[in-house]
């Protein structure tokens, strides 16, 4: 059969009709807002030097969101933006257009990671949402989660000098070698519930499964979860002052940073060493979890949707991605609020 003129506006107008996020996207979310922190974190020249020019930033942006979005290597990226009419559509490219190359894509997302650019683009986000009339109200939850990386072969004597921070001197001439050892990731312990066995019994102790990464601000999985606090976490722009976290974060120097800086702790209290929990207190942990384990679901929520993996090697690049994880998880969520104000 000989294609139609019409042929692929109306196979767009059918994905429509089934439902496209990022046709939702592309109305809801003006990404040109991006453009100031992008041609300044990327520095291009004006091409007075000649060579083929640089393909357009904000495109390029979009391409690291559906990445995101999907969970997508940098080849594979480049293979269904070329098969996959959604896609071309949301970035704005026809049939005949040139699409970036997985290099090209590495690239771009090199440079904003050398540049640092990725608080900056989160930050334009989040004007965009309170421009929007979405504002940080009822306080805020601090909590921690894993994401893994890959593990790393290293010898006794090589993990002795990662944690005195040295690169070990058997890779110091081999470039190859250490471009792909991660020096900033670490291992730890991951505590969770034993679960109930097939006879009834729960186990007396709690499993502690080894795990190798990073921590979602990034820092690596072995830093401590409460000395966070303190280095910038909290939002003083938010309309309440209190703040749930879990007994991780209970520390004499939390709570005192916490009210000189005006801010009501609801972290949840630690069990007295030795001796049982105080009824009082049980309930009061009881009722800050209720509100504290919201946090949980966005977490979830994350890595569900994108399947986070550092597949990248140091912290550097681990916080570009879980920088573009929790831009892409706000740009949804933006999506959501819009259409139950759009339903009310």
């Amino acid at each position: 059969k000989q294609p139609g003129f019409f042929d692929v506006e109306e196979r767009l107008a059918r994905l429509s009709g089934l439902g496209d996020q990022l046709e939702a996207f592309s109305r809801t979310v003006d990404f040109e807002v991006f453009r100031p922190d992008l041609e300044q974190a990327l520095a291009y020249s004006d091409g007075s030097k000649g060579g083929r020019p640089p393909f357009d930033p904000v495109l390029m942006f979009k391409i690291l969101v559906i990445q995101t979005l999907n969970n997508l290597s940098d080849e594979r990226t480049e293979y269904l933006i070329n098969d996959r009419l959604s896609f071309m559509r949301f970035l704005g490219l026809g049939l005949s257009d040139r699409v970036p190359d997985a290099k090209t894509l590495w690239l771009f997302r090199e440079r904003l990671t050398q540049a640092g650019a990725i608080e900056g683009l989160f930050n334009r986000f989040d004007t965009t949402l309170r421009s929007a009339g979405y504002l940080p109200m009822s306080g805020q939850i601090l909590d921690a989660t894993l994401v893994a990386a890959p593990k790393q072969r290293n010898t006794n004597a090589e993990k002795a000098d990662l944690r005195a921070g040295r690169i070990p001197e058997d890779w110091q001439d081999k470039r190859a070698k250490l471009s792909h050892k991660d020096r900033h990731a670490r291992w730890t312990l991951k505590f969770t519930k034993a679960k109930r066995q097939d006879d009834g019994t729960i186990p007396s102790t709690d499993l502690a499964i080894p795990f190798f990464g990073y921590k979602w601000k990034a820092t690596d999985a072995a830093a401590s979860d409460g000395a966070r606090l303190r280095e910038g976490l909290l939002d003083k722009t938010n309309t309440a002052s209190s703040v749930w976290a879990d007994t991780a974060y209970r520390s004499k120097a939390n709570e005192d940073f916490m009210e000189k800086q005006g801010f009501v702790s609801k972290v949840q209290r630690k069990k007295p060493h030795l001796k049982p929990m105080p009824r009082h207190i049980q309930r009061s942990n009881a009722g800050k979890s209720v509100i504290r384990s919201r946090v949980e679901h966005v977490f979830a929520d994350q890595k569900s949707q994108t399947g986070i993996f550092i597949w990248t090697v140091g912290i550097t690049r681990a916080t570009m991605r879980i920088g573009l994880a929790n831009i892409v998880y706000n740009m949804r969520r933006f999506l959501f609020l819009e259409r139950l104000n759009a339903s009310a």
